[in-house]
């Protein structure tokens, strides 16, 4: 596992230290948006993730309304010292009092005296987000918090808090339908040590190739209101999907390990994380890790990525969220 963590050529980000490339993605434990979960089937893959020496576990505290970090919390006692966690926040206020308080409710919620990594998950457009960025190096400097991180933030917004502290690491939605990192934020990051994990690796499920050309989903999955998923986007997208497909059978590799190994791939990419419902889907994988897949293969799918892309709106992300 270790051969597929790659450092910053420069010096070693302390995001680096302790995670595999490939990290486990705790959306899903928070039982909305996704249509429901037990949570015993998030303790499923929880156990799959340890069992097979995955560490990096990373949820947030919007994840619903704070269940995952609960769910994550109850799991890793006795466990702490074997993962790299991470979790996140929205910056809805501005002081350093707000941000004290929603590291402190994290922390309680994962039953934890400290996050190895703590993301302002959102950047908020109408604030100035300097003092954000001064409560969390507070916060480090208390020791409730060793790295910070952002989410979906632009080189703009990075910008504007590079003078208030150091950014470790940035969380990128990242995959073969969605690129648009590679204009700009992924160069800024890798110009200055800054840790790149991606989120929605395989593009909300899309590159596991089970979607028929008329998806359903379940009451409750936001999937439907993605940027995948929108009338104009999907035929395209679809028939991608299926010339990804003839890829993975000529190499003999699923679609899901041929998408998680592309992104893993990618220059400047640190971690990579994929969601899971249950113990068995995180074991699926987890087995991308395994084998050789030739060059061949990667460009193969960047040529069909290349196509894809250009039916894909740069909206800014693909929830359309503009907080």
């Amino acid at each position: 596992m270790t051969d597929y963590i790659r450092q910053p050529s420069v010096t070693i980000n302390p995001v680096t230290k302790r995670h595999c490339a490939l990290g486990l993605g705790c959306w899903v434990f928070g039982g909305t948006q996704w249509g429901g979960q037990e949570d015993s089937e998030s303790v499923s893959a929880m156990d799959s993730a340890l069992d097979l020496g995955i560490t990096h576990f990373d949820t947030a505290s919007g994840y619903g309304g704070g269940r995952s970090e609960s769910v994550v919390g109850d799991f890793l006692q006795g466990k702490r010292e074997r993962v790299f966690l991470a979790s996140k926040f929205f910056p809805g206020e501005t002081t350093t009092e707000y941000v004290l308080q929603q590291i402190d409710a994290s922390l309680d919620r994962l039953r934890t005296d400290f996050l190895d990594l703590y993301y302002m998950h959102w950047p908020n457009s109408s604030k100035d987000l300097r003092p954000v960025m001064e409560g969390l190096e507070r916060a480090r400097s208390q020791g409730k918090i060793r790295s910070i991180g952002v989410s979906n933030f632009s080189v703009e917004q990075m910008e504007q808090i590079a003078g208030a502290g150091r950014i470790d690491a940035h969380q990128v939605c990242y995959n073969l339908y969605w690129r648009f990192p590679e204009k700009d934020v992924i160069p800024y990051c890798r110009e200055r040590d800054i840790a790149v994990v991606t989120y929605s690796s395989i593009a909300q499920g899309v590159l596991t190739g089970k979607f028929p050309r008329e998806p359903q989903f379940k009451e409750g999955d936001q999937r439907p209101h993605v940027v995948f998923f929108e009338a104009e986007v999907w035929p395209h997208l679809y028939e991608g999907v299926e010339e990804l497909k003839k890829v993975s059978t000529e190499c003999g590799r699923s679609l899901t390990h041929l998408a998680i190994r592309w992104v893993m791939s990618r220059p400047g990419i640190i971690s990579v994380l994929v969601g899971a419902r249950n113990g068995q889907q995180f074991q699926e994988s987890v087995a991308a890790l395994e084998g050789e897949i030739p060059q061949r293969v990667f460009d193969q799918m960047t040529g069909i990525s290349d196509s894809m892309m250009s039916h894909v709106p740069d909206v800014g992300n693909i929830f359309r969220y503009y907080p």
